[in-house]
């Protein structure tokens, strides 16, 4: 039977993340996901891509994952918010050097996350391994695998998404609903430099973001991610790249000049899922398998980077006061570090999400009063723009940038 000090389920972005924070202060951990790695890693650029904050790329680098990137990303140096292509809005610009955050390729994220884990001494990574029973015994873990191999550990994380598996069996409610939305995500090339700026454009229909993304020698480049009605998103994803790129461009304002597409669109649907608890006997939720959010202001993964910072900090702890990483004190202390920042945050995206989809010229008015509200009160804009750059709250020593 292979042992460690705890089981991942999970090798995405966010219990590879875990895995290598785990790691970096030598706590073990063996990480099982089904999926071939390599299919990945041979992939041609989807469209998929992340905003990742200040404070979550400071754990990166303190992990020892931000050196293995590919490439560096794009800074996010200034978000501006508009009600439409109305007059009036938000800008958030940090006083300091520091950007509010970075975008980067999710193959880029996942290949530098997965090199690092794989150089990692004190973690054991089970590719294309299916798991066929746990036991979440009061004395330790057991995984058994469709290879006949045995895991113990005295913990099992659950790192495996959405849908998880491991959620569902250990019987946790979940509160969910959807949203009448998809959201398109694809990257175009555009005519002049987004300086940049993340712009959040707000229509009754749902929301257009624009996030910039790093110059790969061929001319400026934005991610977009496009909320659009249920029954729209078909008729989205069948129109062709000029006419697409044309409607984005009109519903841009046309301020970044000609654009084309750079990557095929894909479409997902917008949901929204809260666990009523993240712990159970030896098992701990994080990431998606936990919460999910609207994309609306692009915390998604950075919510799931946060559980990985505050639960690798009380597992190490734990590890060095000789105690059983299963302990109900250890889970109970990550349960309440971690349930009001995440419920605070996705109430905020679902009331964003809800406010600025009032239609009317009225409530457009109401909104623009607000944003001017909080342009010019200088200390409400700051928690804002703190909340965007991930360091609001009881922050993590891994996301103040310090090893644990």
């Amino acid at each position: 039977m292979d042992r460690a000090d705890a089981i991942i389920f999970g090798g995405g972005l966010v219990g590879l993340a875990l895995a290598a924070a785990l790691d970096s202060s030598s706590v073990s951990a063996i990480v099982v996901d089904p999926a071939d790695p390599d299919l990945r890693t041979d992939a041609a650029f989807d469209g998929r891509t992340s905003a990742v904050s200040s404070s979550s790329m400071r754990m990166l680098e303190t992990i020892g994952v931000a050196g293995q990137l590919p490439e560096p990303g794009c800074p996010i140096r200034t978000i501006a918010v508009a009600d439409g292509l109305q007059p009036g809005g938000l800008y958030f610009e940090p006083d300091d050097d520091e950007a509010l955050g970075w975008m980067h390729e999710n193959r880029h994220l996942h290949a530098a996350l997965r090199a690092r884990a794989e150089s990692g001494r004190n973690l054991w990574l089970l590719w294309k391994s299916r798991v066929t029973a746990v036991d979440r015994a009061e004395h330790g873990v057991v995984v058994s695998l469709a290879d006949g191999r045995k895991l113990n550990a005295p913990l099992l994380i659950a790192a495996d998404g959405r849908n998880s598996r491991t959620r569902e069996e250990a019987g946790i409610r979940v509160a969910r609903w959807k949203y009448d939305h998809q959201a398109i995500v694809s990257v175009l090339r555009h005519e002049r430099p987004h300086d940049h700026i993340a712009y959040e454009i707000f229509y009754p229909t749902g929301p257009f973001a624009l996030l910039p993304m790093a110059d790969d020698g061929h001319g400026h480049r934005s991610a977009i991610v496009w909320s659009v009605p249920n029954d729209d998103a078909a008729g989205w994803l069948a129109l062709n790249d000029d006419d697409f790129a044309a409607e984005a461009e009109a519903a841009m304002g046309g301020f970044l000049g000609r654009i084309a597409l750079l990557a095929p669109r894909s479409s997902f649907p917008l949901g929204f899922h809260h666990a009523a608890q993240i712990t159970a006997q030896r098992l701990a939720l994080v990431g998606d398998a936990a919460h999910a959010i609207h994309p609306i202001a692009g915390q998604g993964l950075n919510l799931g980077f946060r559980d990985a910072a505050a639960l690798a900090e009380v597992l190490v702890d734990g590890a060095r006061l000789g105690l059983d990483l299963g302990d109900r004190q250890l889970l109970d202390r990550y349960q309440r570090w971690r349930s009001l920042d995440a419920l605070s945050v996705a109430f905020a995206t679902d009331s964003l999400t809800r406010i600025y989809g009032v239609p009317g010229k009225t409530a457009s008015a109401v909104r623009r009063f607000g944003m001017g509200l909080v342009e010019r009160i200088g200390p409400l804009r700051n928690r804002l723009m703190n909340e965007a750059r991930g360091t609001s709250g009881e922050l993590p020593l891994l996301l103040r940038g310090l090893p644990i």
